[in-house]
């Protein structure tokens, strides 16, 4: 196993944030400096509508000296394999072992409204890039790939994480999930689970923000698909999702909340869990929440 997946597997506790996007680039990287001197293990950026996911991790990685830092996750409609295999290899090269490459297969909508591409069949198109990706010619210095993650819900791409990279990355989902998607992928692979996260709020603004966390996901068919494997119903895909969705997806309470909510995915088979702070909008960056949640994560 390589450096990066170690790191994480010592580490256990990382953040995922959009949040870095709403930030001037100067910005982003002094508040991801913070946080690396604050001992979270990781930080994870997204690529939808913000920065581009090779450039922003390097951005971030550059103004750490410690943390690793994934994509969670790069879409494989944004850059051909070939593109995507020769930034990899200069982004581990420029940190070596704090990067980890996360691949996800995207949403339809965004996929062929806005960047004018069919979607394919998510299976047969991971493993077509996989393909690509592992015959990509390269006559550049830097040997060495990254570990790969696959952004992987269901059964069928979690095979494929097993199979064919270091393990998945999963997302909105329960400590149930997480049991049987470590079942699927066995021993070895890694397994980066996120969990969303409210922090010493009252019920009725964590219900509000955990609505407003949710509204795009209940609109998306895998997380739906998802969800009902997860023993969901119809019910609770309302956009904003139900207040039973909210409950078991959107951790609230204190530090100690927190960190219960971490254990359980950590005992069900995760390596490392990303905690994705909600703060008061989508764009604000909670870093009291950070700072406050920083020596619960960092203790051995």
């Amino acid at each position: 196993m390589t450096a990066a997946a170690d790191a994480l597997r010592s580490t256990r506790v990382g953040l995922w944030t959009p949040a870095l996007e709403a930030q001037p680039g100067p910005r982003a990287q002094d508040v991801a400096a913070e946080l690396d001197e604050l001992g979270f293990g990781s930080l994870w950026l997204p690529e939808a509508y913000g920065r581009e996911a090779f450039t922003g991790a390097q951005a971030l990685l550059a103004a750490t000296r410690r943390m690793v830092v994934g994509t969670g996750i790069a879409s494989i409609y944004a850059r051909g394999a070939m593109a995507a295999n020769g930034a990899a290899r200069l982004v581990e090269s420029l940190a070596p072992g704090r990067f980890v490459l996360g691949l996800g297969v995207s949403h339809k909508a965004p996929v062929e409204r806005d960047r004018k591409e069919t979607y394919l069949p998510p299976i047969r198109a991971m493993t077509d890039y996989l393909d690509d990706l592992a015959a990509a010619p390269y006559f550049g210095a830097d040997a060495v790939m990254p570990p790969v993650v696959l952004a992987a819900l269901g059964p069928k791409m979690l095979g494929l994480a097993r199979d064919r990279t270091s393990g998945a990355h999963s997302y909105l989902v329960t400590p149930e999930h997480t049991a049987s998607a470590r079942a699927t992928l066995g021993t070895d692979p890694l397994l980066v689970v996120e969990q969303a996260v409210v922090l010493d709020q009252g019920r009725d603004e964590w219900l509000r923000r955990a609505h407003d966390h949710l509204n795009i996901y209940t609109g998306l068919p895998n997380y739906r698909n998802s969800w009902l494997r997860q023993g969901f119903t119809e019910d609770d895909f309302v956009r904003g999702g139900s207040e039973h969705l909210a409950d078991a997806l959107v951790v609230h309470g204190d530090e100690a909340a927190v960190m219960a909510q971490v254990g359980e995915h950590l005992d069900a088979g995760a390596d490392h869990v990303l905690l994705q702070v909600l703060g008061s909008d989508l764009g604000q960056l909670p870093v009291d929440e950070w700072r406050a949640l920083a020596p619960a994560v960092t203790v051995p």
